[in-house]
């Protein structure tokens, strides 16, 4: 290499160097006055005496607000909600469909889900399954169907750019489901596997055991699922449950998102609008409910467990009581961290992993009132005992003025958080029609909330909470459970939750 050459890239070298030392004193720079501002802020926090949390001040919440929607029925008596909200270039819409698992029969449990499921993983008569998931991959969009126990439903979400096409296979979905028969084995498959599973979960087992308790275990709202069950379900059970219940005289359609109302109502006319209503279609009557075992105790015994989940309760009523806002400032009362069960059964009888005890009600059925929680095998029985006891101090004990407000407080808190997003609000106006309730409710419930006064409280306590009909379930394991059960009841009633395995001749269908 000549000398110039060399000079040149010692030049360079040297300039490199420069910037390279320039950078690290910059940064150097910033760093210190980085650590500055840190140690005058941490400097002004430690200075700032700290204050108690009941001292700690917070802004009011905000109202809750609807935003604006339209509304309106199609000729073939479908009812739309639309509300735009432009805020991101997406769009979501949902079908909830008058069906559901308490109308299936009593035979063939498990129909209804399996129908939902294949409404969706089955394609539609135009698309078949694989081409209907590539186009929505495609378009980083979904769609979803389900059946549950009160209603159906049918989902999409996608990018407003891609609506028409996305909201074209949505309706394909509704209206032309193919129910191919792999997909209907698969699905079954799937079910029979959980099946298989249910008893692994002790909390899902105290659940699913205590609705039968409360109603009847050949109830629609207790029932379970067993592989004779599905092993009855064909390709012709699936379709005709479709076509019993999938018109657009039965179907509350709602869109929420990045779209102009009038053109979204164009392309609803052009894919839902020739979809035929049925004249003759006759939703079934609600089953009847009534309270299958009314007080003693019950227990399943798993004896790899080292703790209890016990549930304690009995039948309830529905959101529209007039008491409901009451009902739920007691449980408010009782539920919670500063709840009283907290208070009492967990941080100062250290009885409990985890304690509750609400009124939960439902739409159209009788919900229940339940409490219970987690307690160590030892601790059962004094748990059981000091939950009863609370239930009967709220009847008898007024609430004090810090117990309501704080009550009071957290329900109200929980509610506002319910309406964070315009889907969510919309969500419910849909609820409120498909049930028969009016659209002011949720405002209704707020402001009796509002006005709920300790005596309230008192009052509902003791006219709907009802000690001597409460059912005790207990899951957990006999010989750690000290002292014994019958220390509460002299009858104790064991629960066989033994998976009834598939009969011969369903096996080999």
């Amino acid at each position: 290499m000549s000398r110039k050459g060399l000079k040149v890239k010692k030049r360079r070298g040297f300039s490199l160097l420069k910037i390279r030392y320039k950078w690290v004193v910059g940064i150097f720079g910033l760093v210190v006055a980085l650590g500055f501002l840190l140690f005058n802020f941490n400097f002004s926090v430690a200075a700032t005496p700290a204050k108690h949390y009941t001292e700690l001040t917070f802004p009011p919440l905000p109202a809750v607000k609807v935003p604006a929607y339209t509304r309106f029925q199609l000729n073939n008596g479908m009812i739309v909600y639309l509300m735009e909200d432009r805020e991101l270039p997406l769009v979501s819409g949902s079908a909830t469909i008058r069906t559901g698992d308490r109308w299936e029969p009593a035979d063939k449990v498990g129909l209804a889900g399996i129908s939902g499921a294949v409404m969706r993983s089955g394609g539609t008569k135009t698309h078949p399954p694989d081409e209907l998931n590539q186009l929505l991959e495609q378009r980083a969009a979904s769609v979803e169907t389900a059946i549950g126990e009160v209603s159906g439903s049918a989902s999409f979400n996608c990018l407003s750019k891609d609506l028409p096409e996305v909201f074209s296979l949505f309706a394909e979905i509704l209206r032309e489901p193919a129910f191919p028969e792999d997909k209907i084995e698969l699905a079954k498959t799937q079910v029979k596997g959980d099946i298989s599973r249910r008893n692994d979960n002790p909390d899902s087992i105290a659940g699913r055991e205590f609705q039968k308790l409360m109603y009847g275990e050949k109830s629609p709202y207790a029932r379970t699922v067993e592989y004779a069950t599905v092993n009855n379900i064909s390709r012709a059970d699936l379709q005709s449950f479709y076509q019993q219940y999938f018109y657009p005289n039965n179907i509350i359609l709602g869109i929420v998102g990045d779209f102009d109302s009038k053109v979204m109502r164009q392309l609803i006319e052009s894919k839902f609008g020739d979809w035929q209503k049925n004249n003759q279609l006759k939703v079934p009557p609600l089953p009847e409910v009534s309270q299958a075992k009314v007080g003693g105790i019950f227990f399943v015994n798993q004896p790899q467990m080292t703790q209890s989940y016990v549930q304690i309760g009995h039948l309830g009523g529905l959101f529209n009581n007039p008491d409901y806002p009451a009902l739920d400032v007691m449980s408010g009362v009782l539920n919670g961290f500063g709840g009283r069960l907290f208070n009492q059964v967990r941080s100062r009888q250290g009885l409990a992993y985890s304690v509750y005890g609400a009124w939960s009600p439902r739409f159209d059925y009788p919900g229940v009132f339940v409490a219970g929680g987690q307690t160590r095998s030892d601790a059962t029985v004094p748990f059981i005992k000091s939950i009863l006891a609370e239930i009967k101090r709220i009847q008898t004990e007024p609430v004090t003025p810090e117990e309501l407000a704080l009550a009071k407080d957290s329900v109200l808190n929980s509610f506002v958080f319910n309406f964070q997003k315009p889907a969510q609000t919309l969500s419910r106006l849909i609820r409120y029609e498909y049930f028969g309730y009016p659209p002011d409710f949720l405002f209704r419930y707020q402001r009796n909330v509002e006005a709920t006064t300790a005596a309230d409280v008192q009052r509902v306590a003791q006219k709907y909470l009802q000690p001597e009909k409460l059912t005790t379930l207990v899951v957990g394991n006999s010989s750690g459970i000290q002292p014994p059960l019958t220390t509460l009841a002299a009858e104790v009633t064991n629960v066989d939750i033994t998976i009834p395995p598939p009969t011969t001749a369903a096996s080999k269908q």
